[in-house]
């Protein structure tokens, strides 16, 4: 007889395939073959970055200087400071993918994947440059004092706004729908199924509590609830604790190892720049390795997705373009920093460039590399780890709850209702193993990037009007 999992893998399954068949779509350049969805995305980060002026490069000073300067008092309507804003989508993107997922691309992909990663990620930022500020000037003030933003609000009413009333209203629900369903996958049961195989690494896999992944589940999806219940002011709060400890103790520690390792920094270095434009990279040539190592970026920061823009629409500020500096700094410390880091800790430690690896994990691998440097490390890591799983999941709930409400309404019931089903599917991730649930809930999740980059296209000069009139105001009061 079939379990209950096997069930419902049986019945999504079929749905799960087609879906990702279209956004898993292959195109050939090359004797390359990669998902459409990649090129879409890179295109739109390379066109962002042109037409505001490389803004990743000349708004990187000012992003900092908001940072320091306003975002302990943030003022203008909204719920949260721009430095809370900036956690919670940090939270929502830094996770396993930055300890994993680099060393799966740098074992495949060698040294050289890690430098096209990096580039991906310096254009993705001025994508979040784009989607933050309309997330900011079209979103919704609620009678309570909340606010809700997001692609499926700058869809609607910034579209309206340029006379596309027939397009405006389906894309802001076709986004919201895949926002509700993409968000109990990639944001939740996958995140709650990692944290639950690191804590059973911890424990053991033997242990009673180790082996049984529902006890945990309902124990996570206990102090999910109780953040997620206050809101985004209550997410904002511990994201803004949690997410710089994880990422600063990240951070320190694998710079600790590079150090340990610094014999091995140059060939490192070199190694890099040198398989990055070899034409006898691994995985068959220059541009696989190019591609590998975007498709690694654009899936870890999010870049064109739009589920950050509704965090950051939660801010307090008049001025939308503020939160579109801030945007600017999610791809460089997610990918820029933390996956540079990763892949150096690898790179100066465990990787060897004759070994063929073969289905390797990569939280296996990031594991080894920081165990055979500095012994025990492996247990603080995992600890991080479950962290950075913990610190998604609340983020994603709010982006889940923000598609919900805009479906159906503002309401407190409706509002439970969600978080409800929200924590429930946490504890599931951690007990059954639903495949397919989770291969449709990430196509869904992914597909919003065509809606969403369209309407990017079409608002791009109205964000540049914004920032046209927002350098002319702070000249003014420097003058």
């Amino acid at each position: 007889m079939q379990s209950i999992d096997q069930r419902i893998n049986n019945f999504i399954g079929p749905l799960a395939d087609w879906l990702n068949s279209i956004v898993l779509y292959e195109v050939q350049i090359a004797d390359v073959r990669f998902p459409w969805i990649v090129a879409w995305l890179l295109l739109a980060a390379l066109f962002f970055t042109v037409y505001f002026g490389f803004i990743n490069v000349t708004g990187l000073k000012h992003s900092i200087q908001i940072l320091r300067g306003d975002s302990k008092k943030s003022k203008g309507k909204g719920e949260i400071t721009h430095f809370q804003a900036l956690a919670t989508a940090l939270s929502g993107t830094v996770g396993i993918g930055n300890i994993g997922g680099v060393a799966i691309v740098i074992s495949i992909g060698g040294p050289g994947a890690m430098f096209w990663l990096v580039v991906a990620g310096f254009l993705s930022m001025s994508t979040k440059f784009i989607e933050c500020i309309l997330g900011v000037k079209y979103r919704r003030n609620n009678l309570d004092g909340s606010v809700s933003g997001g692609p499926m609000f700058y869809l609607e009413n910034g579209l309206r706004e340029k006379g596309l009333n027939w397009l405006a209203k389906p894309l802001g629900v076709f986004y919201a729908i895949a926002m509700v369903v993409g968000c109990l996958g990639i944001g939740n049961m996958f995140q709650s199924n990692q944290a639950f195989e690191q804590f059973s690494f911890l424990v053991g896999a033997e242990s009673f509590l180790g082996s049984n992944g529902w006890l945990f589940g309902l124990i996570l999806a206990f102090f999910v609830g109780l953040v997620v219940l206050g809101g985004i002011r209550s997410i904002a709060k511990v994201t803004g604790r949690l997410v710089p400890f994880m990422a600063v103790s990240y951070v320190v520690v694998g710079l600790l190892i590079i150090g340990l390792n610094y014999q091995k920094v140059p060939w490192a270095v070199e190694a890099v720049f040198t398989n990055a434009f070899s034409p006898d990279a691994m995985t068959g040539g220059v541009v696989a390795v190019i591609v590998l190592g975007f498709k690694r970026a654009l899936f870890s920061n999010e870049a064109g997705i739009g589920s950050a823009a509704i965090a950051h629409s939660a801010v307090k500020t008049d001025e939308p373009v503020t939160e579109g500096y801030m945007g600017l700094l999610e791809p460089f410390i997610d990918t820029i920093v933390i996956c540079s880091i990763t892949a150096m800790v690898i790179l100066t430690t465990v990787y060897d460039p004759g070994v063929e690896y073969v289905d390797i994990q990569g939280v296996q691998l990031t594991a080894q590399a920081f165990e055979g440097t500095i012994s025990g490390s492996v247990v603080p890591l995992s600890i991080i780890a479950i962290l950075f799983a913990f610190s998604t999941i609340i983020s994603w709930s709010y982006y889940g709850l923000k598609g919900w409400t805009y479906l159906f309404g503002e309401h407190l019931r409706t509002k439970k209702l969600f978080l409800l089903i929200f924590c429930i599917f946490v504890a599931i991730g951690c007990s059954i193993q639903l495949e397919a649930v989770l291969d449709f809930s990430d196509a869904m999740v992914y597909l919003v990037a065509l809606p969403n980059i369209i309407g990017l296209y079409i608002l791009a000069p109205i964000v540049k009007k914004e920032l046209k009139g927002y350098r002319e105001r702070l000249k003014a009061t420097k003058d």
